[in-house]
C-alpha cells in the first residue's frame, strides 16, 4: 500500500506535544483561504512511499511519537489507516492526525471513520482565516478542535478550552 507524501519531518515539536515524526501527505480539496501549506493541495505533488517505508522511518526513532498532516490524510484514509494500525501494533506510539474534515463529518462517513480506532488525537476542522489565532497551540483557527480519542491522550493543551475526550 502506498501513500503520496510531500515530506517526513523527524523530531519536530510543531505538530503535537513532545518530539514527533510528522508525515506530510499530498492532496487536499478543502483549499482553505490562508492555508499555511497550500503547496500540499496538489494530489500529484511529492512522491509515493510504501507503508513499510514509512513504518521503518517511524521505528528508527524510539522516542518520537507520530503525526499525520498534509494536505489532508483522510483523502488517503485507507493507506493512513493501515499505517496507523501497524504503528499501534508494532510500536504502540501515540498518533495525532490533522484533517480539514470535522469530527461529525468523519463519524457520519464509514470510510473516513475507519482511522479513528488507531489514532489518539484528532485535530479537526477547516482553517478559517477570520478565526486565526496565533496564540493557539497545535492549530491555526479557533474553530478547530483537538479531540482526544483515547483516554491515555488527555494532555492539557495550553490556551484551549475546546478539547474533548471521546
Amino acid at each position: 500500500m502506498k501513500i503520496r507524501i510531500l515530506d517526513i519531518l523527524e523530531e519536530t515539536m510543531a505538530d503535537g506535544p513532545g518530539l514527533r515524526t510528522s508525515i506530510y501527505c499530498a492532496g487536499c480539496a478543502h483549499h482553505c483561504p490562508g492555508c499555511h501549506n497550500p503547496q500540499s493541495w496538489d494530489f500529484n505533488a511529492g512522491r509515493e512511499a510504501t507503508v513499510d517505508e514509512l513504518l521503518a522511518v517511524i521505528k528508527e526513532d524510539k522516542f518520537c511519537n507520530v503525526t499525520f498532516s498534509g494536505g489532508d490524510p483522510l483523502y488517503q484514509v485507507e493507506a493512513f489507516t493501515e499505517l496507523a494500525r501497524r504503528i499501534k501494533e508494532e510500536t504502540g506510539k501515540n498518533i495525532w492526525c490533522y484533517t480539514g474534515f470535522t469530527y461529525e463529518e468523519i463519524l457520519a462517513d464509514s470510510r473516513l471513520s475507519m482511522i479513528l480506532p488507531y489514532i489518539d488525537t484528532l485535530v479537526e476542522g477547516p482553517f478559517i482565516q477570520e478565526l486565526r489565532d496565533p496564540d493557539l497551540h497545535f492549530r491555526g483557527s479557533s474553530n478547530q478542535r483537538i479531540i482526544h480519542i483515547t483516554p491515555q491522550e488527555d494532555d492539557d493543551i495550553p490556551g484551549t478550552n475546546t478539547d474533548y475526550t471521546i
